[in-house]
C-alpha cells in the first residue's frame, strides 16, 4: 500500500507539471505580446496631455509618452501606431481591443485598477495649478481655493478632476473633454484655476505672466504612472514590468523625463 501510494502521488505530480505547463504555454500564446509580435505592430492608446504628448507645428505626436512608446516598439522589435484616443473614453477602447496598451500618463488608481491592470510606474506625476491673476487675486493655498465662489476647471475623468474635487470639496467645478478647453475658460477669466497634473500649469503660466500665475508653488499630489492593459495578461505584464526595469536602470526614462519636464528646449518644437 505504501508503495502505491508513493507511485500515485508521482503520477499526481507529473499530470500537474503537465498541466501547469500546458496552462502556461496557453496564457503565453493569448498573450497581447505575442499577438503584437505577430501583427508587427505595438497599438498604444493615448491622450494628449502636455508635455506628456502633443502635437507639433506640423501636426506629428511629440512628448515624453511618444518617446516611450517609440522606444517600447523599437525593443519589441516591431512598428508603432499612437491611437489618439478623448481621455474620457479611452479604457473602454482598451476593452474592446481598439489598441493593446494604454501609455497615456494614466495615474494608478485602485478605481481604474477594477478595470484594467497597471505595470509599475514608469514616472511619477502629482497635481498644480494655474490661476487668473484678478480673481484669484491674494490666493496662495488651497483653503483660498476651498471656496463655494471659487470655480475651478478640470479635464473630466481625471485624476486631476478627483483631486480637485478631494482637496478642494466646497468649490464649483466646471468639466471639459479637452484640457484646452479648460485653459481656454480660464484665459477668459471664467474660472479662477485649472487643476491638472505637473507642469502643465506651470508651463501655461509661462505663457500669459501678465494674466496668469501658479499660486502653490510645490505639487499638491503625488500619483505613480503605468502602462495600462486588459486584465490578467501577466506575461504583457510580466515583459512591461522588466522593460520598465531596465529603462530606468539605463537611464532612458529619467533622461526623457528631465529632456520634457526640466527644460524648454521642445518648445520651438510647438510655437
Amino acid at each position: 500500500m505504501k508503495k502505491l501510494g508513493l507511485g500515485f502521488i508521482f503520477l499526481m505530480l507529473a499530470v500537474s507539471t503537465a498541466l501547469a505547463g500546458q496552462t502556461g504555454t496557453a496564457l503565453s500564446n493569448e498573450s497581447i505580446i505575442e499577438k503584437i509580435q505577430k501583427q508587427g505592430v505595438l497599438r498604444v492608446g493615448m491622450s494628449t496631455f502636455v508635455p506628456w504628448a502633443m502635437k507639433d507645428k506640423k501636426g506629428k505626436l511629440i512628448g515624453f509618452e511618444i518617446d516611450v512608446a517609440k522606444k517600447l516598439a523599437k525593443d519589441m522589435g516591431v512598428k508603432i501606431e499612437l491611437v489618439p484616443t478623448a481621455w474620457s473614453g479611452i479604457i473602454p477602447a482598451l476593452l474592446t481591443g481598439k489598441f493593446d496598451v494604454i501609455i497615456g500618463g494614466m495615474g494608478i488608481t485602485p478605481e481604474r485598477n477594477l478595470k484594467v491592470n497597471f505595470s509599475m510606474p514608469y514616472e511619477f506625476s502629482g497635481m498644480s495649478m494655474v490661476a487668473h491673476r484678478k480673481k484669484a487675486d491674494g490666493f496662495s493655498s488651497i483653503e483660498d481655493f476651498n471656496q463655494k465662489e471659487v470655480i475651478i476647471a478640470v479635464r473630466t475623468g481625471t485624476t486631476a478632476a478627483q483631486a480637485a474635487k478631494k482637496y478642494m470639496p466646497k468649490a464649483r467645478f466646471k468639466l471639459f473633454e479637452n484640457e484646452s478647453q479648460a485653459l481656454q475658460e480660464l484665459n477668459l477669466g471664467r474660472v479662477h484655476a485649472v487643476v491638472s497634473s505637473a507642469p502643465m500649469p506651470a508651463f501655461h503660466a509661462l505663457k500669459f505672466p501678465d494674466k496668469l500665475f501658479v499660486p502653490i508653488k510645490e505639487n499638491f499630489t503625488r500619483e505613480p504612472i503605468g502602462f495600462a492593459i486588459r486584465k490578467g495578461d501577466y506575461d504583457a505584464l510580466n515583459y512591461f514590468n522588466n522593460w520598465i526595469l531596465i529603462n530606468h536602470a539605463s537611464g532612458f526614462l529619467k533622461e526623457r523625463q528631465t529632456y520634457w519636464f526640466e527644460t524648454k528646449k521642445w518648445e520651438s518644437l510647438v510655437q
